[in-house]
């Protein structure tokens, strides 16, 4: 086992003086320290002197045996350069251009002698030297020795090959003794040996070139001696802190002590480093804890604990007396920090054997359960604004931590969101969960109808929790049905608590919490803790009731002031979709509105924000547009209209009367005209987004509208219109932004995902509605969702007629008699006296008041439509005529025999139209044929 390296020696021998110290701070004190720490280093006694002189000593030795080997490697490399040295020298003199001849020459010496001492001196050698084959001297430093007898061997040099050797000599001029020389050959044109050449050091130059490196190495050596001792100096110092200066015996004996007293003590002591690792661990500590054998210096999350446990001893904070139950035991943990004490970071554990506390903290540990059941009811329950859910959540939370079967029973008002009637035990079975299969109990769904004895109705008439610990034995409270008791005992259900569920002084239902088979019984003190349980489900019940109600009368709303269906009309063949926003009905809204001359308004519109002021305001919105497109305005001067209406509308609303927050500023409209005789669609937007064109040929088009802002903010901005020629079979789609926007996806996405979805050729307006709701719309939508998708079709050439008429009275005739032709060729002679006598009176008043030009039309489409236009914006106005007046009856007589008529204004002037069944003529009321014939003149007629 480690005993040290953590804390150091553990229960250290001497403690530190507890008088006041001197200021440490200083020179002075700097050098008081470091002559301490050098005496306790030198003091032999401890260990780390022992260790320190030790050390020093190896130090020593390697350094001098370095040092000697430095000086012999350095003497034989000094003789081995100056074997090389001579050896070249020698070479190059011999191989030297006139050597050769110089020794066949009659006088070599007087040759050869100058040129040796100019190769000696710049070779670096001490001689070089030139000798016949007989050994003579021919050349030398010293010229007394020129002619006698070369000292050395020159036997192999006269075979052809090279000596180096040590050999003595007469002086020279560098020294005397020794030299390392070397003889090599001397070889004539004929390759034979002419002569032989010597060159050398002598040994006393060699030595010098030793000597020269002796500073290095001794310097070197004397270097490693410093640094080692150095280095061994702060291994020693370190071994001396950490031993606290003790000397071997002392440390022997006080780690016998610390075994002793560690694993003898009956209490569990952990040391654990700051990095949750275990450094030691006493037999007791493994006992209680259940350690495996090679605990130390293991992480504390890897030794099996509980998380809860090892999460306290890991952690660096301080603990007293925390109770923690480990296995079967019941442990008190004390935990302190060692830092503070001078140790390194980490913790001191010690555990105490506490199980006789075990039904203290029995109870503490059921309190907190409860708490912890209290915590989650109140984080699952409540998650949907539905009640029947909230009911069911309820339940889950309580199976099966408090109760092995929950049921819920709730009046039924409450599941309609109205308010909470007067109490009652007439209740619906909302929730159960506990049993699988067949059961006693009643099923979801059913009425339940509650006995006086039954104890649902005894908790409703006293409003607190009944409790029934044993059923078997309870009286009266199966009276009323014993069967049905008898099967619920048969089932294993043996006690009960019913809680009643109150929201704001009112009932809502009641919470049925069964215990059935080895479960125990229910106590008292499960009462308390139950109501508070049913508490916070009837809040979450409460209000999932109320949002129902105002989420069901904000769709009744909705609903209601939304179309019922499409219109009857000829120009287009409409489907349709709206989806409401699963967080609370909005303001989206569309329209298809019959207009006169056969076309058709399309409209769509968003009112920005949910709830009953938004649905309000879409009704608003709706029925002015309505009004207004009873004008026949163009797109543009409508949305000018609607604009102006709502900023009066914005201008006249108080923050009192917005009870959701929203106004009505940021609504959007799209309203367009589809005329089905030329094709046009004339369109013009308010902020909202445009329609989307399906072509006959399947490819998607987003038309480019002039975009104004949204209605109540265009701040006087003019709306403008766009025309687009739409051939027949064309689908204009329109739509409003929560079914291309949403939480997930941006615009851009959500309309590659829209012409994705209308790509495509021969669907019906309905395919289409299905293929881009299937493609777009989420499981839950958070926005209202509009689609409108319209087929165009054009009326039949052939079922318009058109005439230009000149401003003549008396062309009035030829067209009427023109009309009556065309209404032949369409067989509709049932109706010709009365629409020539509309023709004639709308003809009249053109010709009388208007201005060039002037046209008639008629259409032949679900209705007779005979149009009359002129240049002029003067509109006529129907008036009650006295008896006394010649005229002022003919629009009289247009609207007796008309279903509708109006007048709609164009850029050149205005249109009188008139729409007549097909099946024949309304009867006037009240007036005779006389009074009819009277409106004309015999030049009229």
């Amino acid at each position: 086992m480690k005993e040290k390296g953590f804390f150091g020696p553990k229960y250290p021998m001497r403690r530190a003086s507890s008088r006041p110290q001197p200021d440490r701070g200083g020179p002075a004190a700097a050098r008081r320290g470091w002559k301490q720490g050098l005496r306790s280093l030198l003091n032999l006694r401890s260990a780390a002197g022992q260790v320190f002189a030790l050390q020093v000593g190896i130090v020593l030795l390697l350094v001098a045996a370095a040092v000697t080997a430095l000086v012999v490697q350095a003497n034989r490399g000094s003789e081995r350069e100056a074997a090389r040295l001579s050896l070249a020298a020698a070479e190059m003199f011999a191989n030297a251009p006139g050597t050769a001849e110089a020794l066949e020459g009659p006088n070599p010496t007087a040759v050869l002698q100058p040129r040796a001492e100019a190769a000696w001196k710049r070779a670096g050698v001490d001689f070089v030297l030139v000798m016949n084959t007989d050994g003579i001297r021919l050349t030398y430093p010293d010229p007394a020795q020129i002619g006698k007898k070369f000292v050395g061997t020159i036997e192999p040099a006269l075979e052809g090959r090279t000596v180096v050797e040590r050999a003595g000599g007469p002086p020279l001029p560098a020294g005397v003794g020794t030299a390392v020389q070397a003889v090599v050959p001397v070889f004539g044109a004929d390759g034979s040996v002419v002569g032989l050449v010597s060159a050398g050091i002598t040994v006393e130059n060699v030595g010098d070139l030793v000597e020269r490196q002796l500073p290095i190495i001794i310097g070197t050596g004397a270097a490693a001696l410093v640094l080692s001792t150095a280095g061994t100096a702060l291994v020693s110092r370190r071994l001396r802190r950490q031993t606290h200066g003790l000397g071997p015996a002392e440390m022997t004996r006080m780690y016998e002590h610390h075994d002793a007293v560690l694993h003898a003590v009956r209490e569990g002591v952990l040391i654990i480093d700051a990095e949750g690792r275990v450094l030691l661990a006493n037999k007791e500590a493994c006992r209680l804890l259940d350690l495996p054998a090679d605990a130390e210096w293991r992480r504390v999350v890897d030794l099996g604990l509980d998380g809860e446990t090892a999460a306290l001893l890991a952690s660096g904070e301080s603990v007293t007396d925390a109770v923690r139950l480990v296995g079967d035991r019941l442990l008190a943990v004390n935990k302190r920090p060692t830092a503070p004490y001078g140790g390194q970071a980490g913790s001191v554990v010690t555990l105490r054997d506490t199980t006789e506390l075990a039904a203290v903290t029995g109870r503490a540990q059921s309190a907190r359960e409860r708490l912890k059941l209290l915590y989650d009811a109140g984080a699952r329950m409540g998650t949907t604004l539905d009640v029947t859910r909230t009911a069911e959540e309820l339940a889950e939370v309580s199976v099966p931590q408090f109760a092995d079967v929950v049921t819920v029973e709730l009046l039924e008002p409450v599941l309609r969101g109205e308010e909470p009637p007067e109490a009652s035990t007439e209740m619906r079975r909302t929730a159960s969960l506990g049993l699988e299969g067949n059961h006693s109990l009643y099923p979801v769904g059913e009425l339940v109808r509650f006995a006086p004895t039954h104890p649902v109705a005894a908790a409703v008439i006293s409003g607190r929790a009944v409790l029934q610990a044993d059923l078997s034995t309870a009286d009266g409270w199966g009276a009323h049905d014993p069967e049905h008791v008898q099967r619920v005992l048969d089932q294993g259900l043996h006690s009960l608590l019913v809680v009643p569920m109150r929201a704001r002084g009112a009932l809502l239902g009641v919470a049925d919490f069964w215990r059935a088979g080895a479960s125990a019984p229910f106590e008292d003190q499960d009462k308390e803790f139950a109501e508070e349980l049913a508490a916070r489900a009837a809040v979450a019940i409460d209000n999932a009731r109320r949002y129902t109600r105002e989420h069901t009368m904000a769709v009744t709303l909705q609903r209601s002031l939304l179309p019922r269906g499409v219109p009857e009309q000829n120009a287009l063949d409409v489907a349709y979709r709206y989806l409401p926003a699963q967080a609370g009905v909005g303001g989206d809204w569309f329209d298809v509105i019959p207009l006169s001359g056969a076309r058709v308004a399309l409209v769509v519109g968003d009112v920005v924000g949910h709830g009953l002021h938004a649905a309000a305001t879409m009704g608003r919105l709706r029925t002015a547009v309505h009004n207004f497109s009873t004008l026949d305005m163009p797109p543009e001067e409508l949305l000018s209209r609607l604009d102006e209406l709502v900023a009066h509308i914005d201008a006249n609303e108080t923050a009192d009367d917005m009870h959701d927050g929203d106004g009505i500023t940021g609504a959007t409209c799209l309203y367009a005209v589809y005329d089905p005789v030329s094709g046009r669609v004339a369109s013009a937007t308010a902020g909202h987004l445009g329609p989307a064109v399906v072509h006959s040929d399947g490819t998607v088009d987003f038309p480019q509208l002039t975009v104004s802002p949204p209605l109540g903010l265009s701040a006087s901005f003019p709306f403008e219109s766009t025309e687009l020629v739409l051939p027949e079979g064309s689908r204009l789609v329109l739509y409003t932004d929560g079914l291309v926007e949403d939480r997930d996806r941006d615009l851009d996405t959500g309309l590659e995902i829209l012409r994705d979805a209308l790509t495509g050729t021969g669907r019906t307006p309905e395919d289409t509605c299905s293929a881009v709701m299937e493609a777009l719309v989420p499981a839950r939508p958070t926005d209202d969702i509009a689609l409108l998708v319209a087929r165009t079709r054009r009326l039949d050439p052939a079922k318009v007629a058109h005439w230009e008429v000149p401003r003549d009275p008396s062309a009035v005739a030829p067209i009427r008699a023109a009309c009556a032709r065309r209404l032949a060729d369409w067989g509709l002679e049932e109706i010709g006296f009365a629409t020539e006598l509309v023709l004639s009176e709308l003809l009249t008043n053109a010709i009388r008041y208007g201005a060039d030009p002037i046209t008639v039309r008629l259409l032949h489409d679900r209705t007779l439509i005979c149009e009359v236009s002129d240049a002029s914006s003067t509109s006529p106005h129907p008036r009650r005529a006295k008896t006394t007046d010649e005229g002022g009856r003919g629009l009289f007589l247009v609207a007796q025999y008309s279903e509708r008529w109006g007048t709609r204004y164009t850029p050149a002037g205005k249109v009188i139209w008139a729409e007549q069944s097909l099946h024949g003529p309304p009867e006037p009321a009240g007036l005779p044929d006389d009074a009819l014939l009277d409106q004309w003149s015999d030049d009229t007629l």
